[in-house]
């Protein structure tokens, strides 16, 4: 299945039905009065969150979505039928965008999440409701109300607890492998990892999630390389998992590098708890490797570990690590729930 997290969808809800002039006729009764029917109801558009999608590839091959619309009244006060509802069924974490790209309809975060993205029309009345004293042959009834039309973005960012980020080659796809049932693509050149992917990692009888992303390089922020595009995928991770590669011989810049490139994007991102691991470990010596370890922690200004995912050299105590900061911040996030939904 392709990847696919941004799609560009037309939409339009279904417009009210119009209401019915009609008289009562029936032998024997002259003048039977108003019984003109109200229009239908038309079809509204919503939006769902559904179990089993983590792409929004199916937004590629159909981009306009269109509610039916309401029948029209009729006589013997008979209503017309409502336009059927259309939804749009999308994955977890998929956000909802105006038409500029930048503001924020709706942020969809779980499963059986329904929003409304447009109304529809209200029927129109028919030539019954005008009936009054002083007009009991109302000729008049009212059109039916048009529907909503607009365009709408949809963004998906995948919902992981951690966000694997380095350059390209660091190491992060392997890391991925080697901790989880997933199997993203691993070669020895740059931009392996063309979309992101995802891993359910354990440790100590406790499971989480692990997104991978394409690699960053300098400029990604200007569209180099593959770019930024896939940062949002990270930005609703509790921690980030920054991969520095052990064997490159500029450590300390290709950290900065990620760091500017996180800064560039804005947002939080940049402040998110972050764990820096010296990855590769195996392919250095010890020399090399307290080195590298040494130029590395004066670039963070903290401590560092150290790993080897082929190897599995240190990924316990990395998994362990990132373990213990999941925890902490879901400890941080329980009481703002619970003072959301606190009520007097």
């Amino acid at each position: 299945m392709k990847f696919l997290d941004l799609a560009k969808v037309y939409i339009r809800s279904g417009a009210g039905g119009s209401g019915c002039v009609s008289f009562r006729r029936e032998k024997y009764i002259e003048y039977g009065g108003p019984d003109g029917g109200d229009g239908g109801k038309g079809g509204s558009v919503w939006v769902e969150v559904v179990d089993g999608l983590n792409t929004l590839i199916d937004f590629r091959y159909q981009q306009h979505f269109f509610a039916k619309n309401g029948q029209p009244g009729r006589g013997q006060q008979r209503t017309g039928k409502d336009g059927d509802d259309i939804v749009l069924r999308v994955p977890v974490g998929t956000e909802i965008l105006d038409e500029d790209e930048e503001t924020v309809i709706c942020d969809l975060t779980e499963v059986g999440q329904r929003f409304l993205l447009a109304q529809g029309g209200n029927g129109g009345f028919g030539n019954l409701h005008f009936k009054s004293s002083t007009n009991q042959a109302p000729r008049r009834a009212n059109p039916g109300q048009a529907g909503v039309e607009r365009t709408i973005w949809l963004r998906l960012k995948l919902i992981a607890d951690v966000g694997l980020l380095g350059m390209p080659n660091a190491g992060k796809s392997t890391f991925l492998a080697a901790t989880s049932n997933a199997r993203p693509k691993i070669a020895d050149y740059p931009f392996t990892t063309l979309h992101p992917n995802l891993g359910v990692v354990g440790v100590d009888n406790v499971e989480f999630v692990v997104a991978d992303i394409p690699g960053l390089i300098e400029g990604a922020h200007e569209g180099r390389g593959i770019g930024d595009r896939f940062l949002g995928h990270v930005e609703r991770c509790a921690v980030l998992l920054h991969l520095v590669d052990g064997t490159s011989e500029t450590v300390a810049e290709d950290y900065r590098t990620i760091i500017n490139e996180l800064e560039a994007y804005g947002g939080e991102l940049a402040e998110k708890p972050r764990i820096t691991v010296l990855n590769k470990v195996d392919a250095l010596d010890d020399e090399e490797r307290d080195l590298a370890k040494t130029e590395l922690e004066e670039a963070v200004g903290g401590p560092v570990m150290t790993m080897s995912g082929v190897a599995h050299l240190g990924v316990t105590d990395v998994l362990r690590a990132l373990r213990a900061q999941i925890d902490e911040n879901r400890l941080r996030q329980k009481p703002a729930e619970e003072a959301r939904t606190w009520q007097p």
